[in-house]
């Protein structure tokens, strides 16, 4: 079972003590087989910039099916994640960029997210614009 630190051939030593459990979250998650990872994984690792080559793609499977998959905080807490890449991540995904901006497409143009009255701080707004950026990229 392949891991982030076999693909990257980077291994991190154990967190110490004072680590915060973030730190020891994703030192871990980069230990774990890559087929294991959950929603949750991915979006705790895509939000931290780790193992992005390896997991972008897994992730834009799953939010192509499902784009408001659910780690452990929201509907669409991944996608928020995922979003928030910088575009060099997609580099050599240009296919999976295509097909994840297709069902975004969709999903903005319709409910809650069509909703001319979101107001500013609606989570649903604020996934929508983001989506919205995304999409002008």
């Amino acid at each position: 079972m392949t891991t982030i630190e076999q693909l990257e051939r980077d291994v991190w030593l154990d967190p110490g003590p004072d680590a915060t459990s973030l730190v020891r979250r994703c030192t871990e998650l980069r230990r774990k087989p890559l087929a294991e990872f959950t929603v949750e994984d991915l979006r705790i690792m895509l939000g931290q910039g780790i193992g992005v080559p390896a997991l972008l793609p897994r992730a834009v499977h799953i939010l192509v099916r499902d784009p408001l998959a659910e780690g452990d905080y929201y509907p669409g807490d991944l996608l928020s994640n995922v979003l928030r890449l910088p575009d060099s991540a997609w580099s050599s995904l240009r296919a999976e960029r295509k097909r994840l901006t297709s069902v975004l497409a969709e999903l903005v143009s319709s409910p809650p997210f069509s909703d001319p009255d979101l107001k500013p701080r609606d989570p649903d707004r604020l996934l929508r614009d983001a989506i919205v950026r995304f999409l002008g990229r």
